[in-house]
């Protein structure tokens, strides 16, 4: 379903959901400190919280010394109702303040992750085309949603336990009033308790961020296999994709039984030293309460107040193990957000309201930098007046493709200068320089949606006649009426419901409907037939004129279109002329051609 907007000067839909906070920026602070403009953002929410779980946890604390009292109330014969009445009050006191609490707790968590999904998910948008070519998306897919929903878990349960310390405290204040003697009884195993602790914090971290990089290469194996899934079983490697996958599974189960197991070694441990001082207590004050040192209210009091103690130590092992999760994951996490793009706006960008399509590449050097270092464009110069259709011509891997990137700034050149309308690209706004110059390539991707959604995807706000002309011009208006819903039908994942040249007719018609100035065809009508082709450049023709065209092609159908062809060798421009007087006179052309319509070749670079 389209969803008319109108954007800002940054190309974003009026009403976007920016993130209102983001990460400190500074690398050498700690994890915590820099995730905390993002948490700073819920405080009020928090604090809310954080004040419902305080009177809850005092209602908490009362409810053994009220027990207390009154047991020795009945033990000197007087009516417990009011003790009833105020132990009731108090159970309804700590559903209350326990529920707004947990929902304000539990909220703000959830806030808390929606706002690092958001501020990820905007960064990835904004990185350059280096960082995705050497980057797999599972471990991306895994960092986005598994580390962030440590994050998550960590604010959700981290103040619980919180909560739970401060109960501690409040609850060996009312001990002490009652007995100092057993108070220190009681909290005597808990040092230990402490030092347990801290040596599984120490033993789990690793282990941890062992767990979560292992995490991200299982979703890499399925993302791979799911996107791959027709090359898979074309070649017959179900077999083997499941090994690889179960050989990912074993070392995630190691990495998962080291924590489990580091675990079952120190919480047990945790858990029962508390009770000891239970025992302890029931001891002494056993025997101060045959002497008459103690009441027995008091002692049944002191017993609950110690079970009380017993919660934050059960719950220790937990959160300590939360906290090393979270800690490895927001590590994690700020590899993408500390990631910057190495294609950025200019400072003072020069502004492109008009642009006529003039296009020019001045010795152009440009190798890739995930490559070799070799460069692709080595000296490259050429020029494209507006309104010409250009073919630009060469072997398999001379840098045909690369120009079309370099144009659209998907990279920097290394030396020299790509210029639109006289201006240099790096001068100008990206929004503004890929309105005016889109690329459509051989293998054009599509998304999950309709047809129709699909075409508007260029221009939201289009309307449907718009969207009916473009799939016009693009010769699909045919083979869409003769599907089950027409322009309204589902592709599926990647458009794979269709053919090749169907996806590549779709995704003619969303740039044509996006109307550059400059419209780059990287063997875009590979896949469709010739009798196809030549309609559609002949529609091209009439959408387009005065607007350049830019044909990377390897068909001698389509090259005989263009009004001059630039042949490209060595990373250079070593010819241009018509298409015909090429043939008769340079002999590399007419072996390019030769080659490449004989044997059809996908362009690598």
């Amino acid at each position: 379903m389209k969803v008319p907007h109108r954007t800002d000067r940054n190309g974003y839909p009026l009403g976007y959901p920016r993130p209102t906070a983001t990460v400190d920026p500074d690398r050498s602070r700690w994890w915590l400190g820099r995730i905390w403009p993002v948490v700073a953002v819920q405080r009020w929410s928090f604090a809310a919280a954080v004040t419902a779980g305080l009177l809850g946890t005092a209602a908490t604390v009362a409810v053994p010394k009220v027990l207390g009292n009154g047991l020795d109330a009945v033990e000197l014969g007087h009516s417990p109702t009011p003790y009833v009445w105020a132990l009731f009050g108090l159970a309804v006191a700590r559903f209350g303040f326990g529920f707004a609490y947990r929902f304000g707790l539990f909220r703000s968590a959830l806030r808390i992750e929606n706002d690092l999904r958001n501020l990820m998910y905007e960064r990835l948008t904004e990185l350059s085309f280096d960082f995705w070519d050497r980057t797999q998306s599972g471990q991306v897919i895994s960092r986005a949603n598994t580390d962030i929903r440590s994050i998550q878990l960590l604010f959700a349960f981290g103040p619980l336990v919180a909560m739970q310390v401060v109960l501690f405290v409040f609850a060996v204040a009312v001990m002490l009033t009652v007995d100092v003697t057993l108070t220190l009884v009681a909290v005597a195993p808990l040092p230990f308790v402490y030092l347990t602790g801290a040596r599984l914090r120490d033993r789990v971290f690793p282990l941890q961020w062992l767990v979560t990089a292992r995490q991200a290469d299982m979703a890499t194996i399925v993302d791979e296999s799911i996107q791959g899934i027709r090359v898979v079983k074309a070649f017959n490697q179900e077999a083997n994709q499941v090994q690889r996958l179960a050989g990912a599974a074993r070392r995630l189960r190691w990495a998962g039984t080291e924590v489990v197991d580091t675990r079952a070694r120190h919480a047990p441990g945790m858990e029962s030293l508390p009770r000891l001082g239970l025992a302890l207590v029931l001891l002494v004050g056993g025997v101060q309460a045959i002497d008459n040192q103690l009441a027995v209210g008091d002692l049944v009091a002191f017993s609950a107040y110690v079970l009380l103690l017993a919660t934050p130590f059960r719950l220790m092992g937990f959160i300590l193990i939360q906290w090393q999760r979270a800690g490895a994951a927001a590590l994690r996490v700020f590899d993408i957000l500390d990631e910057q793009p190495s294609i950025t706006d200019p400072d003072h960008p020069v502004l492109l309201p008009d642009p006529v399509g003039r296009v020019e590449f001045d010795n152009v050097t440009f190798s890739y930098p995930s490559g070799d270092g070799e460069p692709v464009l080595a000296g490259f110069s050429a020029a494209i007046e507006p309104g010409e259709t250009v073919a630009i011509v060469g072997t398999t891997g001379s840098g045909k493709s690369t120009l079309s990137r370099l144009l659209t700034r998907f990279y920097d050149v290394d030396a020299g200068a790509v210029r639109v309308d006289g201006h240099d690209v790096r001068q100008l706004r990206l929004h503004d320089l890929r309105q005016a110059v889109t690329a459509v390539t051989d293998d054009p991707f599509l998304f999950a949606s309709s047809i129709t959604d699909n075409v508007a995807f260029a221009r939201p706000d289009a309307s449907d006649t718009e969207v009916a002309n473009a799939l016009a011009d693009a010769a699909a208006t045919s083979f869409v009426n003769e599907l089950g819903a027409g322009a309204a039908t589902e592709v599926g994942e990647r458009g794979f419901t269709l053919s090749g040249g169907q996806r590549q007719r779709v995704a003619l018609a969303r740039t044509l409907l996006a109307d550059p100035a400059v419209l780059v065809l990287d063997d875009a009508t590979s896949a469709i037939d010739v009798a196809v082709e030549e309609d559609i450049h002949r529609r091209l023709a009439l959408r387009r004129q005065g607007r350049t065209t830019i044909l990377i092609a390897h068909r001698l159908s389509t090259i005989a279109l263009a009004d001059r062809v630039i042949l490209i060798d060595g990373g250079q421009a070593v010819s241009t002329g018509r298409h015909e007087d090429l043939l008769a006179s340079n002999p590399l052309y007419g072996a390019i051609l030769a080659d490449t319509n004989s044997t059809p070749d996908e362009e690598a670079r």
